[in-house]
């Protein structure tokens, strides 16, 4: 790397999988799984704004899901892909904490909404009666303006420390993008107290929620056993086990990589957890509340539907048998003359 094109406070990252033998494979995959999670969550964000039917507050809560899947998976992998092509590794030291910053605000962010989605299904499930006084659209923009400010200002802190420890030999981040364990990893100061701080906000953030979110789900079956109709116990539990699938898997990788020393596990783990987290989580999402929910099926046949009678309305066939018409005529009159 030519040594005018950075200065001292650059970092170098090393990119996705450095020791992986197929790289070209691994970015062709990422890509298409980014391409399809990008695709999907812009066509559901578009069709629950145009859907009135759509305009409940669980599908409110699903858009600003989908918004953070969108914004998510967008800060990574694009400049991943794009660095990797140009073989540029090198980033600034603002532009690295920018990067941190909005990874952990849509990251706290994406674990609020999914414990408030949890709590909007356990409302409809077990206070059928007062779910228009609980889960209100006030109320509920309410929680989502909450879980955002509260994501800010959680990641302002987990943001401006790290990237405040002196860092001594090498500046090499052996990731793909700035995360907060990778930089603690170079430090060459004690980081034993922020680890502990770490550590609480992650019992916070992650642990309390992801309790909450299993106390939800198993109130949940509760009521669905004593549920008399076989139609509402199918729809409930597949929308409880639709949602613990994705929870599961989002809050495990981020348990692992934050709840334990950054020392404890390796980069490539930690890579693992983030590819989980940020590529696959995204195109679950979409799979699980897009594909498997007969609401956003229907939404998406109905506006499908009105496209092609749009574009086969008997006044769009009459205007064009009209032009054929017309320009029949002018033909003729030309070859006459």
């Amino acid at each position: 790397m030519d040594p005018k094109n950075k200065t001292s406070t650059d970092f170098i990252r090393l990119g996705l999988f450095p020791i992986f033998r197929y790289p070209n494979l691994l970015i062709l995959i990422v890509l298409l799984v980014y391409t399809i999670a990008f695709a999907g969550n812009s066509i559901l964000l578009l069709l629950i704004w145009l859907d009135s039917h759509l305009h409940t507050p669980m599908y409110f809560l699903l858009s600003q899901l989908s918004v953070v899947d969108l914004a998510y998976i967008s800060s990574t992998v694009p400049k991943t892909v794009i660095n990797y092509f140009t073989g540029k590794k090198n980033i600034s030291y603002v532009a690295c904490a920018s990067q941190m910053f909005f990874f952990l605000t849509l990251g706290l962010a994406k674990c609020i909404l999914l414990t408030l989605m949890a709590y909007d299904r356990y409302v409809a499930v077990c206070n059928p009666l007062r779910y228009t006084v609980l889960v209100s659209p006030k109320v509920c923009l309410q929680m989502a303006v909450t879980a955002w400010i509260g994501a800010v200002l959680a990641a302002l802190v987990h943001t401006i420390y790290p990237m405040n420890f002196p860092i001594c030999g090498s500046r090499e981040i052996n990731h793909y993008f700035c995360e907060m364990p990778a930089i603690l990893r170079m430090s060459c100061v004690d980081t034993s107290v922020y680890e502990m701080v770490k550590f609480v906000s992650t019992i916070i953030f992650l642990l309390v929620l992801f309790i909450l979110i299993l106390a939800s789900c198993t109130l949940i079956f509760l009521t669905v056993l004593k549920m008399n109709s076989l139609n509402g116990k199918k729809k409930a539990l597949a929308t409880c086990s639709s949602h613990l699938t994705v929870v599961s898997l989002y809050f495990g990788q981020a348990i692992f990589i934050y709840m334990t020393p950054s020392s404890s596990h390796t980069p490539e783990q930690d890579q693992t957890g983030a590819v989980l987290g940020t590529v696959v989580t995204p195109m679950l999402n979409l799979l699980i509340y897009s594909l498997g929910n007969k609401e956003v099926v229907g939404a998406l046949q109905k506006c499908l539907g009105k496209c092609c009678n749009h574009t086969n309305s008997p006044s769009l066939q009459c205007y064009s048998q009209k032009c054929s018409i017309l320009n029949f005529k002018t033909i003729h009159s030309q070859l006459k003359s």
